[in-house]
């Protein structure tokens, strides 16, 4: 999910994390709402295999008709099926292993559908569930911030319709398991439309049926997708394609789907394609669908991570950096969210934190240190610190995004970011992009065809830098994620003696060396036991971390910080 513009100004970020966002209609139930969080033990006995998904969406009346056949692996044994599924959306037949059941089997009254299987099914056993549903979807009032259907018309008044579902889940129009480690190995898509209408969506297109009235099918097929990543895309769009040659040698399409009378902005954007995949592929590895697509659809939401068909709604917007925060944000979440996904919420940050860092990296590797200085400045004063990044235990979608639930908010964002930017001063470059690629990949030397998806987490995360440094980095991450409040560096000047200190939450250890620069000429102070001391002339003047390469506690951010919050106080009449 995105956040906001790196560089745009705003005098509510602040708050903006705390306010839930508004609901739309029809009402969704706490079970429902929520997405991710503690797994049913039952419920964690099944083991999504493949999901067969045709939905004809009809536009006139808001509203979808559904046919999903889901294949499971039964983990443990298994009596009875539970499966995530807004009960806006009623089920009217459901088939077990191709047997109708009686209308008494199943029950759906909080949204999570429970079926009764005719026979118990053996561990490592399967069963097929073919479950005919549809209704009016829940319809997002702010989507992608917060989820569900978004009915929309394009310029010229033709229907422009998109689904955004991370914080509530795959459940809001397809049944589901509404938790992140439930990604299916292989996903096949039927979206049926009306005429003069196009649905690009995940994976490879294997072919559109034409039906009556002129309406048509459209089959997708995609592998491992996340699961809040599957997505419709519907309108009269027009189409850019192209073929990218990958520096690993493989070839794969990139696709831009727009709508009609935007060509010229959209070859504009278009254009950015293929150096922005270089950039990811030389600095992080393969491009990690490259026997699907590149795919980029114009949404009427801001935008959303959907693999291989990642939504685009930044209206072209232009900035001082020279390329589109939006689109690269997105694609950056091929690679952190798609390839790399959280194991649990708690651990987001994987997500979003690299997402976000790798605008300014981009930055530097397109203009050099000057632009990533700036977009890394940029955002630091967006940083709250009013919950741990990380808490160690299960959550959901909200209590991560909320703060008024506990949760960091974008945190997960800026703070994150700003941790993998002190994290690679501390490791060096390399050390730095060897862990990214264990993290992303599971492996050292990633290559096409030589990796799948994979789930991670902090701790594993944090075994990764250890691995790779063959030193024990816990201090690092017991401060910056497992705490709220940031590290301060504290200055003492006696004479010639330059004393620095680390004040830190809980006195916990942390031994960040820090960089002091002495009337222009630079030194790295080691500060074993949290502080060092050096010996400087009593007229020299001294600049600590001169190059702001530490994550550590602002007066001026903070002050800063309570200016626009009383700002934003007033202009709401308190």
């Amino acid at each position: 999910m995105i956040a906001r513009p790196l560089l745009a100004a705003s005098l509510i970020v602040l708050t903006a994390a705390a306010t839930p966002p508004p609901k739309g209609l029809p009402p969704l139930t706490a079970q429902t709402q929520r997405s991710g969080g503690s797994i049913d033990p039952e419920q964690a006995k099944q083991q999504l295999d493949t999901v067969d998904l045709a939905i004809e969406v009809m536009p006139a009346s808001q509203s979808i008709s559904g046919v999903a056949t889901l294949n499971f692996i039964a983990r443990a044994p298994l009596t009875r099926l539970l499966i995530d599924l807004d009960r806006n959306l009623p089920v009217s037949a459901i088939a077990i292993d191709g047997k109708p059941l009686p209308r008494s089997a199943w029950a759906n009254p909080e949204g999570r559908l429970t079926i009764a299987l005719p026979a118990p099914v053996a561990a490592n056993g399967t069963v097929t569930a073919k479950i005919s549903y549809g209704g009016t979807p829940h319809v997002a009032v702010r989507a992608p911030w917060d989820g569900g259907f978004v009915w929309s018309r394009t310029p010229a008044g033709q229907p422009w319709i998109a689904t955004a579902v991370q914080g509530e889940g795959c459940d809001l129009f397809w049944p589901c398991l509404d938790f992140p480690t439930a990604e299916p190995r292989l996903v096949d898509l039927h979206i049926t439309v009306p005429k003069g209408l196009k649905a690009p969506s995940n994976g490879v297109l294997l072919g559109i049926d034409k039906l009556a009235n002129g309406r048509t099918t459209w089959n997708w097929r995609a592998k491992h997708p996340n699961m809040y990543a599957i997505a419709l895309n519907i309108a009269p769009y027009e189409e850019i394609s192209g073929t990218y040659k990958s520096r690993f040698g493989n070839s794969f399409p990139m696709t831009f789907w727009y709508l009609p009378g935007e060509e010229k902005q959209a070859r504009a954007l278009f254009a950015e394609f293929a150096p922005t995949l270089d950039f990811f592929e030389s600095t992080i590895g393969p491009y990690p669908f490259g026997d699907e697509k590149v795919g980029v659809v114009e949404t009427p939401h801001k935008g959303m991570e959907h693999q291989t068909i990642n939504g685009y709604g930044n209206a072209y917007a232009k900035a001082p950096e020279g390329f589109d925060w939006l689109f690269q944000h997105e694609l950056a979440h091929e690679w952190f969210a798609n390839q790399l996904t959280a194991a649990d919420w708690d651990d987001m940050w994987l997500h979003e934190g690299y997402a976000t860092y790798m605008q300014p990296l981009y930055g530097r590797w397109r203009e050099g240190e000057a632009r990533y200085a700036a977009m890394m400045l940029a955002n630091r004063t967006d940083i709250l610190n009013n919950a741990a990044i990380v808490s160690g235990h299960t959550r959901t979608e909200e209590g991560v995004y909320q703060l008024d639930k506990g949760g960091p908010g974008t945190d997960i964002y800026y703070k994150a970011s700003w941790m993998l930017h002190t994290l690679r001063y501390l490791i060096g470059d390399q050390a730095f992009g060897d862990v990214t690629r264990l993290a992303v990949y599971g492996r050292p030397d990633p290559k096409p065809g030589n990796f799948a998806p994979r789930y991670g987490s902090t701790a594993e995360y944090q075994q990764f830098v250890d691995q790779v440094t063959g030193a024990d980095h816990r201090w690092f991450f017991d401060v910056y994620l497992r705490q709220a409040a940031l590290p301060e560096l504290i200055e003492v000047r006696e004479g010639s003696k330059l004393t620095l200190s680390w004040k830190v939450p809980g006195d916990l250890p942390f031994p960040m060396p820090v960089e002091v620069q002495v009337d222009g000429k630079d030194m790295r102070v080691a500060m074993a036991g949290g502080t060092g001391t050096i010996t400087v002339a009593p007229e020299a003047h001294v600049v600590t971390d001169p190059n702001s390469r530490i994550l550590k506690r602002s007066i001026a951010v903070e002050e800063l910080q309570a200016w626009r919050s009383a700002i934003a106080a007033k202009g709401n009449g308190k």
